[in-house]
């Protein structure tokens, strides 16, 4: 019994290091192909790291190429929508929890149908309702498209983390003379900080990384993001794989920065989201 378990433990390891190398395999592509020279991104055919490095293709990008400046907006662009749909999500996921008003099923379902439709369905009718408000080509509008395709799976993810806080501690402090809002600020925000970090990184990926609508909506440089900035390395003549690996790099940093800031609160709210009291 002993041996097997010993065997189904190293065999579980195995298979945990196995996808774990897997997982992490782009990434050490992506590091790799960044740093070849361009004598030697063909020349030296398949290898596992170039016989040279270089940094040439990341003075190119923060230097001669518009990357800074998609940079900056995408970094506008999924704050913005971060902040704005985790306070949205704060109070729709308590009205949800705590409250029974009359519509409320219906509510949910139509909540839940948003996330069902394909996104290309949607672009056209939203290009319709943005570019007689001037919001095409602009920052304001990419956030504000985020932010509504957003706010349901956010609210749905709060709603877990209030479900999980026990009523007693509001009405305890309501019996001690709290107002309802006050008993929400003073005790239930600060149990769900944990969940908020949560969908704060959820939404914060999401903006960060999406392409189609930042595409579609946005025909200026001054306004585009940096995943449509990426599409700026290919050309008709061939596709410089060192420059946009390179922007692929610079472009990790701040959501490793940001997911490393929150990583506390992140797994505490997982977990907590997970298991209901």
């Amino acid at each position: 019994m002993g041996h097997h378990s010993l065997l189904g433990t190293l065999a579980h390891r195995f298979a945990l290091l196995l996808f774990v190398l897997f997982a992490l395999f782009p990434l050490y592509w992506l590091v790799k192909v960044s740093v070849t020279p361009n004598d030697l991104m063909y020349s030296e055919g398949v290898r596992m790291w170039p016989s040279r490095t270089s940094l040439e293709h990341f003075r190119f990008v923060l230097e001669n190429s518009n990357f800074p400046l998609f940079f900056r907006n995408s970094l506008i662009v999924s704050l913005s929508t971060a902040a704005i749909v985790t306070v949205i999500a704060a109070f729709g996921g308590y009205a949800f929890s705590r409250f029974a008003f009359r519509g409320k099923m219906w509510i949910t379902g139509l909540l839940l149908v948003t996330q069902m439709f394909p996104l290309v369905m949607l672009i056209a009718p939203i290009f319709r309702m943005l570019s007689p408000l001037g919001l095409t080509n602009s920052l304001t509008g990419l956030i504000l498209v985020y932010t509504t395709f957003n706010v349901p799976f956010a609210i749905f993810l709060m709603q877990s983390f209030f479900d999980g806080i026990p009523r007693d501690l509001e009405e305890a402090a309501q019996i001690d003379g709290a107002s309802r809002f006050q008993a929400f600020r003073e005790i239930i925000v600060p149990l769900t900080l944990p969940g908020m970090a949560a969908t704060l990184g959820f939404v914060f990926t999401a903006a960060w990384s999406e392409l189609l609508f930042a595409l579609m909506l946005v025909s200026k440089v001054d306004a585009s993001t940096f995943p449509v900035g990426l599409l700026s390395f290919v050309s008709k003549f061939g596709v410089d794989f060192g420059q946009m690996m390179a922007a692929g790099v610079l472009a990790l940093i701040p959501a490793v920065l940001f997911f490393l800031l929150i990583q506390r609160f992140l797994v505490q709210g997982l977990t907590a989201g997970a298991v209901k009291g």
